[in-house]
């Protein structure tokens, strides 16, 4: 496993618990419990775009290297 997946790995577990968390805290105390959605949403999104960002930038660089 190369180093960036890794570090991805490390941000998408930390992003999904903290998103978890706020989840929660919405599910719990909140009188709008429809508010839920943005926190689940953005703690899938976000982490499956990082990674899209980071495997694209990974093969533009070896791209480079190989010339």
């Amino acid at each position: 496993m190369a180093l960036w997946q890794k570090l991805w790995l490390l941000f998408a577990v930390i992003w999904g618990v903290v998103a978890g968390l706020s989840a929660g805290t919405i599910l719990a105390f909140s009188e709008e419990p429809e508010k839920v959605f943005t926190p689940v949403a953005l703690g899938i999104a976000v982490p499956a775009a990082v990674y899209v960002l980071a495997w694209l930038w990974q093969r533009w660089r070896r791209g480079k290297r190989a010339d």
